[in-house]
């Protein structure tokens, strides 16, 4: 029986613009919030166990990422929200887990949407929204599950590693997404592996019964990961574009190689959408050409069998006076002569390459 499908927008029928709807997956996801304070000459590492004691970091002379894990805990992103300011529509983004990516420039911050891709252990896709918020010394990050692939800015933290630390927030933000960029660029590998093995089984023509199948995933796969890059372009221009006071102009360039990292993603993804349609062109001529070697076989054994078959109905026929009817080696002679086409027209079709 097929999985009947859910509609996440059904939850935000009769809710007044601006309602903070839950819409994700994980609705029992328990609230974590790690902060990183820092400085060039220190950082401070902590976890809080309530919303309330972040909201002591956005006046402070240091530079502050807090992440948000827990998009189910809608009160507690209200609270955070609320005290950053940020607009009801923001908070409503943030837990509405369906938004396309984008990016939204207010007076004093700017919000920005992105999908995190990864694998998991079975090689299915795996999609989370990542929820930005660049204020003056400040980013707000929000998750809908603890895990990501922000482990190595969390490394050049503490490690003083590069410029991290000797820029400000607008660094720290860039940091961020070039995290999930460059992670787009081993979901696109291992998307182009898979391409590479089912080319090659289809080569050998190792037709499986699951393999339309695995062609049809890895296509609904390409259209994901199309959608969650491409609108980066838009979002990473409208940065290099705003000159916003938030954005120090020695840091655009930064947000440009990001720029240039999607758009070598976004050909190679439009490559690979083509590969996907070759695979099933592959899979249907495949599919073709051993139905047709089936109907070749089947089609020279009803050929074979056409005048052998005309002679036994000949010769079953019931008349009395039919002149080899009574011969004594007429048997004999006859299996001698269905034999003889037979081999005479199984050699016929050697010799014309059909068998």
């Amino acid at each position: 029986m097929a999985k009947k499908r859910t509609n996440k927008y059904k939850k935000h029928i009769k809710q007044s613009p601006g309602s903070i709807v839950y819409t994700g997956e994980n609705p029992t996801e328990k609230l974590f919030i790690d902060v990183f304070d820092y400085a060039i000459d220190f950082v401070k590492e902590s976890e809080l166990k309530s919303v309330e004691e972040a909201f002591n970091f956005k006046h402070t002379n240091s530079n502050t990422w807090i992440n948000i894990n827990g998009l189910n805990h809608i009160q507690d992103i209200e609270k955070i929200g609320k005290h950053y300011n940020l607009h009801p529509l923001i908070m409503a983004d943030i837990a509405n887990t369906s938004q396309r990516p984008k990016i939204d420039v207010y007076d004093d911050y700017i919000f920005v949407i992105l999908k995190m891709l990864y694998y998991d252990e079975n090689e299915d896709i795996k999609i989370e929204q990542i929820s930005l918020v660049l204020g003056e010394n400040y980013v707000l990050s929000f998750q809908e599950i603890e895990g990501d692939v922000f482990d190595n800015v969390r490394e050049r933290l503490r490690l003083a590693n590069g410029r991290i630390r000797t820029l400000g927030a607008d660094y720290l933000l860039y940091a961020l997404i070039d995290a999930i960029v460059d992670h787009y660029y081993i979901v696109s590998e291992t998307m182009g592996n898979k391409i590479e093995d089912l080319e090659e089984i289809l080569f050998n023509g190792e037709l499986k019964k699951d393999l339309s199948k695995q062609i049809l995933n890895l296509k609904k796969e390409v259209l994901k990961i199309r959608r969650a890059i491409f609108p980066i372009r838009e979002i990473i221009s409208r940065i290099e574009k705003n000159e916003h006071a938030l954005i120090q102009p020695n840091t655009i360039q930064y947000y440009r190689d990001i720029y240039d990292h999607v758009i070598q993603l976004s050909d190679s993804i439009d490559i690979y959408r083509e590969m996907v349609w070759s695979l099933m062109d592959m899979y249907m001529t495949s599919i073709s050409n051993k139905m047709n070697e089936v109907m070749k076989v089947l089609t020279i054994i009803a050929t074979i069998f056409i005048p052998l078959t005309f002679i036994a109905g000949i010769y079953g026929m019931n008349f009395d006076h039919m002149p080899e009817l009574h011969f004594r080696y007429g048997y004999v002679i006859l299996w001698g002569i269905m034999i003889v086409i037979f081999l005479g027209m199984l050699y016929y079709f050697k010799r014309k390459k059909w068998l």
